[in-house]
């Protein structure tokens, strides 16, 4: 996300406005001890690793950064843009540009994954600017000094210096005019940059919420191949970004607020693009068939990462229970209005494919109807949006997974808890109201790791200052005090076993500037969990691509400079999400909640030969079951998604289609453990 639930509230009150207080809530007695130190079973592992380093940035598909790599390992191939024929090497249009094409649509009454009248774009909707116009001006770093005061997560001041530049030099929201050929491009993926859009330059946004990502896969049953077994097209990524926009409330003159074509947008590596990652991917592994878990965006694809599964609605203390409809907010003001927090997308009358109620933060600030729409009911089969999921799903025999009763959380809410452990849902705080789910006892990996007696951390950036700035009133400031945590991310914080017992809590849940100093001093925990701050991780419009990959090479530099650490590690760097951009990859449904394109996943470690690709079928939930299987652990729950089996697959039929749908692998493929050279 941009702009994080907090920052948006924070907002609301700088505007003046009241919230009324939210439902009242007891908590149930955390059931999780603190780790005695002990750690007896950090190195009773299947492999030499003992220890894994999980990095996550945010919002960019397979396709999107690697649309132009090579496989540079003898024998080894590549499913992307480039080896598909849709583009060449210069990032034209290739020998099959077709099977990159992108259609318009029509879906006026009820919401549809494979909506009518399609017809081809004779050119794609101009892509917009996003992001600052000028850095100084807008982000308010102006000088080096400014950027290292604001974040430490950065190797050098190279990477520092790309903090203050990168500036679109032109209105918000108007035809990108770096492009090349902007209001000309043909109806498929586009370069992003060239001459006039260097690789440093920020880029918009595109949509990236859980309805919408669904309907721009266009999967049927009906388009399904021998290659493509669940039949995603992934031909409607334009249409639904141009349609909906970001957040859409069901205003009776709604206006797309979107970015044109955004999502069609790739690097170029083969251009000098992406320098660090190629370098990582060149030298050691990377899968080419590894997933967004869920549909969406940030909160609900990290909640997955910890938990394997989804979160719901609930009182607080365990019991399933139903979100507040027609919430009034910001009572007593000219724009008071009403919030209804389960999705409906639904066209409003009138309109193509603009949904009822999808976004918490509705139309803007003083829309009609301000925010809601994060939860569905995926046991009701008459849900707005439920229904055309689970006819989905039923022709492909998956089982969507959905308790009843229970409302799930589909995009971004704030967590349960606030960092010093107090309950943020019951908080009447104007900050946090409405935008904030009870707090939960869906049972994640730390709570497994603390059982066996196993070491973790998570490691926040800026985890300090928000300890200090539970409201987050500095997001977004520059210098010392600033704040760019990402609550939403943390999943621990989601949980009353992990958030109430100050213990635990204290123990596991870190700063960055935690994780450097563990790494120096050889005192990292078994798993790690390390997430940057908003500057730094990725996310187009609020960050950059650049600036995510300098986050990731201090800590391989770090790692690879305490050689007893090295030769015992493994890190993967992957991302949350997909952030809406197009990907050609094959997406396996495997229940309600997705899985969604593919997003990278590097793996840089002794174990790993030097530009291996991985193709077995992975997600989010891969990780989990990697963590598992390498410390004897069981599956979180009887319904988490590491429960599933690994994939098998039908030689001559496909090397990335699952033959025993739904499986997800556990990511050993990525390793050789027999003699460990690169």
């Amino acid at each position: 996300m941009a702009k994080r639930v907090a920052a948006r509230a924070l907002q609301t009150c700088r505007a003046g406005l009241v919230t009324v207080a939210m439902f009242q809530m007891t908590l149930v007695a955390p059931l999780a001890s603190a780790d005695d130190g002990g750690n007896r079973r950090d190195q009773e592992t299947e492999t030499p690793i003992r220890h894994v380093i999980v990095i996550i940035g945010e919002n960019r598909t397979f396709d999107h950064v690697f649309a132009t790599y090579k496989a540079k390992r003898p024998g080894e191939t590549i499913w992307n843009l480039l080896s598909r024929g849709i583009i060449n090497e210069h990032g034209g249009p290739g020998p099959n540009p077709m099977r990159g094409f992108q259609y318009s649509a029509e879906d006026t009454d009820t919401y549809r994954l494979n909506p009518d009248k399609k017809a081809l774009y004779p050119v794609l909707p101009a892509p917009l600017t996003g992001g600052p116009s000028n850095v100084c001006t807008d982000n308010g770093i102006c000088s080096l000094a400014d950027a290292k005061a604001s974040e430490n997560g950065l190797p050098d001041d190279t990477y520092y210096g790309f903090l203050t530049t990168g500036g679109t030099g032109q209105g918000s929201h108007v035809p990108d005019a770096r492009i090349a050929n902007v209001n000309h491009l043909p109806p498929g993926p586009f370069q992003l940059t060239s001459s006039t859009f260097p690789y440093d330059g920020y880029a918009a946004s595109p949509v990236h919420r859980f309805y919408q990502m669904w309907q721009q896969l266009d999967c049927s049953r009906d388009h399904a191949t021998l290659e493509n077994s669940s039949g995603c097209k992934s031909d409607l990524f334009p249409w639904v970004e141009v349609t909906i926009g970001a957040g859409t409330n069901g205003s009776p003159t709604p206006k797309p607020t979107g970015e044109g074509s955004t999502a069609m947008a790739f690097y170029n590596v083969l251009n000098g693009d992406v320098p660090y990652f190629n370098f990582l991917a060149d030298h050691y592994a990377m899968s080419d068939n590894f997933h967004q878990s869920v549909q969406g965006g940030t909160g609900a694809n990290h909640i997955m990462l910890g938990t394997g599964d989804g979160m719901w609605f609930s009182d607080g203390n365990g019991h399933a229970a139903t979100p507040p409809h027609n919430q009034l907010v910001y009572a007593g003001t000219p724009d008071a209005g009403v919030v209804d927090e389960v999705e409906n997308p639904n066209p409003v009358k009138g309109t193509n494919n603009w949904y009822t109620e999808d976004g918490y933060g509705g139309g803007g600030f003083g829309s009609p109807v301000f925010g809601g729409g994060s939860y569905s009911n995926c046991s009701d089969q008459d849900a707005p949006g439920v229904t055309a999921v689970l006819q989905y799903l039923q022709t492909i025999r998956i089982d969507p997974n959905c308790e009843a009763g229970h409302y799930y959380l589909l995009n971004n809410y704030n967590p349960g808890y606030f960092g010093d452990g107090s309950n943020a849902y019951t908080d009447n705080n104007v900050f946090n109201t409405p935008f904030t789910i009870p707090p939960s006892t869906v049972r994640n990996i730390g709570d497994a790791l603390l059982e066996k007696n196993v070491s973790w951390k998570y490691y926040g950036d800026q985890w300090n200052a928000y300890l200090t700035d539970k409201y987050q009133l500095n997001f977004g400031t520059v210098g010392a005090n600033s704040d760019q945590y990402c609550n939403i991310c943390n999943w621990f914080q989601y949980s009353t076993s992990i958030m109430t017992n100050a213990a635990v809590r204290t123990a596991h849940l870190k700063d960055t500037t935690d994780l450097y100093s563990d790494i120096k001093n050889g005192t990292l925990p078994a798993v790690s969990f390390v997430k940057p701050s908003g500057w730094v991780d990725g996310h187009p419009a609020s960050s950059k691509l650049d600036l995510f990959e300098g986050f990731v090479k201090k800590i391989v530099d770090g790692v690879q400079a305490n050689p007893e650490l090295w030769k015992s590690t493994a890190i993967f760097i992957t991302f949350d999400e997909g952030g809406g951009y197009y990907d050609s990859g094959y997406v396996q449904p495997l229940d309600f909640f997705g899985d969604g394109t593919r997003i990278p996943l590097l793996a840089v470690s002794p174990f790993t030969k030097s530009g291996h690709l991985s193709h077995d079928y992975g997600d989010h939930v891969s990780i989990l079951k990697f963590i598992e299987r390498n410390w004897d652990l069981q599956p979180l729950t009887r319904r988490s998604r590491d429960n599933f089996p690994n994939p098998r697959y039908n030689p001559g039929v496909s090397v990335y289609a699952p033959a025993n749908p739904p499986a997800i692998g556990d990511l050993f493929d990525l390793f050789d453990f027999g003699d460990g050279d690169n």
